[in-house]
């Protein structure tokens, strides 16, 4: 997958738990709980389908440990493989929290994430 994703509206109430649904299956090397992946991603607000974050728009992926990042992350990608692409959304709780400090906290937020490597 070489273009930016586009992240469909998603109809109804934000979920209440996290949800991860694989529109692209991969066929290499399989992320694990607490591995390093390198990834390409967009995130946008569920409710306003506001982008906030991009990989895409940076021109390069990012290299992340798993432990380092959000719950809904670390929870969300192992099990996915290289090549594939994965929606997941995020309740606050997994993502930035629900009280304050990140103008994130509170909100509910759709991830789409391309598995470029394992390591």
């Amino acid at each position: 997958m070489s273009e930016k994703p586009e992240v469909d509206f998603i109809p109804g109430p934000p979920p209440t738990e996290l949800t991860v649904t694989d529109l692209v299956v991969g066929d290499g090397p399989e992320a694990i709980e607490g591995g390093v992946v390198d990834v390409h991603y967009v995130g946008v607000e569920f409710e306003t389908g506001e982008q906030f974050d991009s990989s895409w728009d940076r021109g390069q992926s990012a290299r992340f440990p798993l432990p380092q990042l959000i719950a809904a992350w670390q929870q969300g990608i192992p099990g996915m493989k290289v090549g594939g692409r994965r929606q997941i959304v995020a309740p606050p709780e997994l993502a930035y929290g629900t009280g304050r400090g990140h103008h994130l906290s509170g909100k509910t937020l759709v991830f789409v994430i391309d598995l470029l490597g394992v390591g």
